[in-house]
């Protein structure tokens, strides 16, 4: 298990990231982006919830050429709340490459889920003001984004200088998309010779989010590892593993383990809050010493891994530089 005394020591360092540029928009200047397509992104009609791919026209914005992979946008949602105010911006991820979506640098995309849920008090209803305003637009709606916003999520300037690691939960699927057509297919800054290995967990098979897309991606980029993890029913990668939360295939898929112990791998993860405390003890447990320590310094005063509380991670079990964590 890495280890460190508890000096306060650097967590070391960190690759250079690629420069991103920020708030070309601002709430008062935001600008209007035009609907392209709107389409459901599960893998099957069963899924538990309802996500969709929304794709933008912000040709008539700063945005074209200014937004990198792994950034978000804003998203500034019509009407007032109930005190008469106007609605605040929400930001949601950018799910395609820097040169835009299908390589046209004019098209931007996220990826949202319709937000349905009961009041815990009152027991009525609720749906969320921006995901559903974004769900229900039509190819020809207008949308004012501001942005892009976020420097420390992004890949490097130099892409061919790592190996990749992507885990994701549900909509935290979104920034990697973007990620792996950058690595993958960029016509100048694909990253030639890296490995690149996206773990995905949902709760059930037809939840999977851009499966068909992924599975074409693994199948003609060897240097891609696609791994679909389920939490509530069995694997369906043809091995005979039951449920599973993505920080147990880290520490038990071969190919995984391979590539987070090479020197030159990043982690990058995204997803539900909480899932940063098992994918740090799977990195410190799974991994021998030296390779662990590339990923988490864990202080003096921690305790052995299976007493590790959120409340820990940043202060007795630190992340590194190597390290990208966005929680939700």
């Amino acid at each position: 298990m890495a280890r460190t005394e508890s000096s306060g020591e650097s967590a070391g360092a960190g690759p250079v990231l690629a420069e991103a540029v920020m708030h070309l928009h601002l709430p008062a200047s935001a600008a209007t982006a035009v609907v392209v397509e709107n389409r459901l992104c599960t893998k099957g009609p069963k899924a538990t919830g309802f996500v969709r791919h929304v794709v933008l026209d912000v040709s008539n914005s700063k945005l074209p050429g200014n937004f990198i992979a792994g950034q978000s946008f804003g998203v500034l949602p019509p009407g007032e709340t109930t005190l008469g105010q106007p609605h605040k911006l929400r930001l949601y991820s950018i799910s395609s490459a820097s040169f835009g979506e299908g390589g046209n640098p004019n098209h931007l995309a996220t990826t949202v889920k319709r937000l349905l849920d009961e009041h815990h008090e009152t027991k009525k209803l609720f749906v969320g003001v921006a995901s559903n305003y974004l769900c229900d637009l039509s190819p020809g709606d207008t949308v004012r984004v501001t942005g892009p916003s976020g420097k420390r999520f992004v890949l490097p300037a130099d892409p061919s200088a790592h190996d990749y690691v992507f885990v994701a939960t549900g909509t935290g699927i979104a920034p990697f998309r973007g990620m792996l057509h950058e690595l993958l297919s960029h016509p100048t800054r694909r990253a030639h010779g890296s490995k690149v290995a996206l773990v995905m967990g949902v709760p059930y098979a037809p939840d999977l989010l851009y499966h068909d897309e992924l599975m074409a991606l693994a199948a003609s980029h060897p240097e891609f590892l696609y791994v679909p993890v389920l939490s509530r029913q069995a694997q369906v990668d043809g091995s005979s593993l039951g449920p599973m939360y993505v920080d147990a295939r880290l520490s038990s898929h071969p190919g995984l383990q391979e590539i987070l112990r090479a020197p030159r791998t990043l982690v990058y993860v995204c997803g539900i809050a909480g899932m940063e405390l098992g994918v740090l003890r799977s990195l410190a447990t799974s991994l021998p010493d030296e390779a662990a320590a590339q990923y988490v310094f864990v202080d003096a005063t921690a305790g052995s891994p299976g007493t590790w509380t959120r409340a820990m991670v940043h202060k007795a079990v630190k992340p590194t530089r190597r390290v990208f964590l966005e929680v939700y």
